[in-house]
């Protein structure tokens, strides 16, 4: 039976458009990959990723000069780079960052078939495509995963503790909660993101809609209350499951979140290097036990430290020393929830980008990151 749950949840979740709205060819004068069927921009890369997996995927990088982080894309249902092309190039200029997107296992022109632990292959892939031929920092990258998209986006941030932050836009809590109000984890479930995002050290964003049809708002909400450092979520009222970017609070709110990520107390500076975990291999798509264990450790850490607190009630002068640190960290707490919320954020930045709502329009969004085949409305 659970064999039999896991093949539908896989089926449910993927959804590769068909044909694909793009090709890819060789430049006769340049020598470099193009894509066929869209526009052509000298600011994008068109590249051919290989896979641990042995998959070929088809990525793009759109270039931003003015770029101080970088955007690692992963998208949803029901589209491919071609659908989403004029997005990802309005994304790079109105919030100044370079942005590598790419297509999964069997979508697009992308060898392969889709399957759970593909995405995961792929994403590692474009991660060390940013680090090795563009010289991206972890510190400087930020994932962004979109439906289906922030399943290998939660899985790979938690193997990345440096990441300058991550973004899920109308996020599931997993497969099978997509499809049946199940309230625990079964082991024949995909995309754990529930258990996982206990896991992300860096800053989250959540994007929502709240009249999301195909994955309940709820979802979205359950896994920001997760969240470790938890940034100022985005419910977009009335928006649905493939609109959000027609939404002027969109674009304003994700300017606002790179403002601030993009500077003290969240920008890194001279983070210690780690282990490169990406070549670990899974042995099951359940949740991942090592990093849990971690977890315990701090725990235990923490109630060692507890234990030695517990002597040191004394004086009223101590007493009252320690009151005083205690208002002063309460203090400080305050301005960092202040900086969280991304006060005294120019005004000018937001109005720069208040025309981006008009210019999506234009795209066609229609068909992009639908769980299944169905006709949707702008």
């Amino acid at each position: 039976m659970g064999a039999v749950t896991s093949s539908m949840a896989a089926k449910f979740a993927f959804f590769p458009p068909n044909p694909p709205s793009y090709g890819v060819g060789v430049d006769a004068v340049t020598g470099k990959l193009k894509m066929t069927g869209v526009a052509t921009r000298e600011n994008v890369d068109v590249l051919k990723l290989c896979t641990r997996r042995g998959n070929t995927i088809v990525a793009i990088y759109i270039a931003n000069p003015s770029a101080s982080s970088t955007l690692l894309y992963s998208h949803g249902n029901a589209a491919d780079l071609g659908r989403m092309y004029e997005l990802f190039s309005e994304l790079s200029h109105h919030l100044r960052v370079n942005l590598l997107c790419y297509d999964y296992s069997g979508y697009g022109q992308s060898s392969g078939k889709p399957s759970e632990q593909n995405t995961y292959a792929d994403i590692e892939a474009a991660y060390k495509c940013l680090v090795e031929m563009y010289g991206a920092k972890e510190e400087d990258i930020i994932l962004y995963g979109q439906s289906v998209g922030s399943g290998p986006t939660t899985d790979l941030a938690t193997r990345l503790p440096n990441l300058r932050a991550v973004i899920l836009h109308s996020p599931i809590l997993s497969g099978l909660r997509v499809m049946y109000p199940v309230k625990r984890t079964y082991w024949f479930d995909i995309y754990k993101n529930i258990d996982k995002i206990p896991l992300v050290r860096c800053p989250v964003l959540v994007i929502h809609g709240t009249a999301d049809n195909v994955v309940d708002c709820s979802h979205g909400k359950q896994l920001w209350e997760h969240c470790i450092q938890k940034y100022e979520p985005l419910w977009i009222k009335g928006g649905s499951h493939c609109d959000l970017e027609l939404y002027p609070e969109y674009i304003k709110h994700l300017r606002k979140f790179i403002v601030v990520i993009e500077r003290p107390p969240y920008k890194k500076t001279g983070s210690e290097p780690v282990p490169d975990q990406l070549d670990r291999p899974r042995s099951s798509t359940d949740f991942r036990e090592k990093p849990r264990l971690s977890m315990d450790l701090r725990e235990t850490l923490r109630r060692s430290f507890d234990f030695k607190e517990k002597p040191r009630i004394s004086t009223d002068h101590k007493e009252k020393s320690r009151a005083d640190k205690k208002d002063k960290s309460r203090k400080s707490i305050d301005r960092s929830e202040k900086a969280c919320n991304g006060a005294e954020i120019p005004e000018r930045a937001r109005n720069s980008i208040d025309r981006f709502g008009e210019m999506v329009r234009s795209v066609g969004l229609c068909h992009i990151d639908c769980f299944r085949p169905k006709a949707t409305h702008a």
